[in-house]
């Protein structure tokens, strides 16, 4: 926790209630009550078609619900304006500028001095194993290092709260390392993270919660040790044991 944050007013702590998103007549989101304000990182895990990108857009203020309300720090958020978080997508959208320019529109944004942005962008680059790739074309780097320039350009905001949507899934084991190892150091600096993944492996190594999602609804939310050695929801066993869910 951020120093001077008490439980009850930390930004990182993410409530939703009464969340329902529907589309043609097809519920696609039927949550009642949400808390993420364990240790974390929390990992959302569920088939596809459960409505887990859907849940991260609507906690991050992407998508706006057809009923209830996601807080974050006790506060309502209503837009992306509100609450300060970043996301990370699957597929890593970057600017057409060089990796330390993609840094340095975030930080420029922030109001921070050239001096500034120059030192936040080289603890970063060196953060993310970038800094020999700085100069050059940001949409020229491979599919892991174009992932991790996505998630230190998420961090160079200092998000309270990370979201990230299957970071890793089309990534190899090297790559997918490298992207935990962030998702770590994260962690470790205090930022809330809360992560979709379908790879039971990679939950095992970086959740601290598990969150299971199925046909839009929460089954499961139990820290990591207890989800992993005692799962409490028929679809979680299922998930875990590599069985179809219906």
């Amino acid at each position: 926790m951020r120093e001077g944050a008490a439980f009850r007013t930390d930004p990182r702590l993410l409530e939703a209630s009464g969340l329902r998103l529907s589309k043609q007549g097809v519920a696609l989101l039927n949550i009642d009550k949400l808390v993420l304000d364990g240790a974390g990182p929390t990992l959302i895990l569920g088939p596809n078609g459960a409505g887990k990108s859907l849940l991260l857009r609507c906690l991050h203020g992407m998508i706006q619900p057809d009923a209830g309300e996601v807080r974050q720090g006790g506060r309502r958020l209503d837009s992306l304006a509100c609450g300060r978080q970043a996301m990370v997508f699957q597929q890593p959208v970057l600017l057409r500028r060089t990796v330390q320019a993609n840094l340095d529109y975030v930080l420029r944004r922030q109001g921070l001095s050239r001096m500034a942005r120059a030192e936040r962008c080289a603890e970063l680059l060196d953060m993310g194993g970038l800094a020999p790739r700085a100069r050059q074309w940001a949409r020229s780097l491979s599919g892991g290092e174009a992932q991790r320039l996505a998630v230190l350009r998420a961090l160079a905001c200092d998000p309270e709260i990370l979201f990230l949507d299957e970071p890793s899934s089309a990534l190899d084991p090297a790559s997918t390392k490298a992207v935990e190892a962030l998702v770590r150091q994260a962690h470790e600096r205090g930022t809330r993270v809360v992560m979709v993944t379908h790879d039971v492996g990679q939950a095992r190594r970086l959740a601290g919660d598990v969150l299971v999602l199925h046909r839009g609804e929460v089954m499961e939310h139990t820290p990591a040790a207890e989800f992993f050695d005692r799962p409490r929801s028929r679809a979680a066993r299922c998930f875990l044991e590599g069985r179809l869910i219906l």
